[in-house]
């Protein structure tokens, strides 16, 4: 018996006779390289007509001093978000870690050990995050709603309710002095970045990072130790809060229990409009940077065109929801392709 070969004409067409299937505008390769830098270039230019002084020195000065707590908020919860995580106690912990700082220095420590007690304060919060998510496997938000109301109400206990203020307070040029002609908290801002960027784009740990958003049980099968990855970026998250709470307390030179209210959905707003997805697993921490320089740029020109306070809320609360909608939209094509990938198994008939 012979067997027939059919030809491509005949039968199976060739691959050759398949024209290439045009590839689809991938929004999020687009948006994290170039849309949020687009965005940011385009907003500074509008305000540059329309908000008076805008484009002076001393006001660009004035808004990269004003961005700098938000974007090292934003550095933080980017590594928590990056691990499909979230935080909402960033801004209870700078209000806690600045009122460290301040009690530390009015005790008599010295300029670096007071630094280093807020800072410690924060991570020390940040990693009571990371166990009770890591390893009691609890809901991170719900773990940190409770460390947020928890936070504050030690904030006020730790004042008595009230402002502590200290003009000659030891740390007060982290806050308020100049490097250069650059405000200490630019620079300091632009070292966390660079650190951060180098630690999430240059080690291992950093793909540990990308890893665990990704796939939590894959990164576990390839040998990461998953608990660990997660308890830490909550520590660095707290780290960073409390590094920020040192320098809001310089610049305000007191210790305000009511500090950094409202500061976790800024700095969470920051992390998505620069690109970082909250699914986990996708961002880049130069787009974190970016996200917050959009909203101190929006915030400063808003106040110089004397945009009433309540005003501004309601623009802030459609940007933090616009930044939800393009995470959710860049991230539509990744879901249509997992569920292509994993079909529902058929029933039995």
């Amino acid at each position: 018996m012979t067997h027939q070969t059919l030809t491509p004409a005949e039968g199976k067409l060739s691959s050759a006779d398949h024209p290439p299937a045009p590839r689809s505008f991938d929004l999020a390769y687009w948006w994290e390289r170039v849309g949020i830098l687009v965005v940011l270039v385009a907003l500074v230019a509008l305000m540059a007509v329309i908000a008076p002084n805008f484009a002076t020195v001393d006001n660009l000065l004035n808004i990269a001093r004003s961005i700098s707590i938000n974007a090292i908020l934003a550095a933080g919860i980017t590594f928590v978000i990056l691990t499909a995580g979230i935080d909402l106690s960033v801004g209870s912990i700078l209000a806690v870690s600045g009122v460290a700082a301040v009690l530390a220095a009015l005790a008599g420590a010295p300029t670096p050990v007071a630094v280093l007690a807020g800072v410690l304060a924060g991570g020390v919060a940040g990693l009571l995050n990371g166990i009770l998510t890591a390893y009691l496997s609890l809901a991170a938000f719900i773990v940190t709603l409770g460390t947020m109301t928890f936070l504050r109400g030690l904030a006020y206990t730790m004042t008595d309710g009230q402002p502590i203020v200290s003009n000659t307070l030891n740390f007060r040029d982290i806050g308020n002095g100049y490097v250069t002609g650059v405000p200490v908290p630019v620079v300091v801002m632009a070292v966390v970045y660079l650190v951060a960027w180098f630690v999430l784009e240059r080690t291992r740990y950093g793909r540990h990072v990308y890893a665990v958003g990704g796939n939590a049980e894959a990164a576990r099968l390839a040998g990461i130790n998953v608990r660990r990855v997660t308890m830490s970026v909550y520590a660095v998250a707290g780290a960073c809060a409390g590094l920020a709470g040192v320098i809001f307390a310089a610049r305000v030179v007191s210790a305000q229990p009511t500090a950094g209210t409202g500061y976790e959905l800024d700095a969470i707003a920051a992390a998505v409009l620069g690109g970082t997805s909250l699914m986990g697993g996708r961002g880049r921490i130069l787009g974190t940077l970016i996200g917050s320089i959009i909203l101190g740029v929006l915030t400063t020109g808003l106040i110089l065109m004397n945009v009433p306070f309540f005003t501004q809320l309601l623009i802030k609360g459609v940007v933090i929801i616009l930044a939800v909608a393009i995470d959710s939209l860049k991230n539509r094509p990744l879901r249509r392709r997992t569920r292509i990938a994993d079909p529902a198994p058929a029933e039995a008939g």
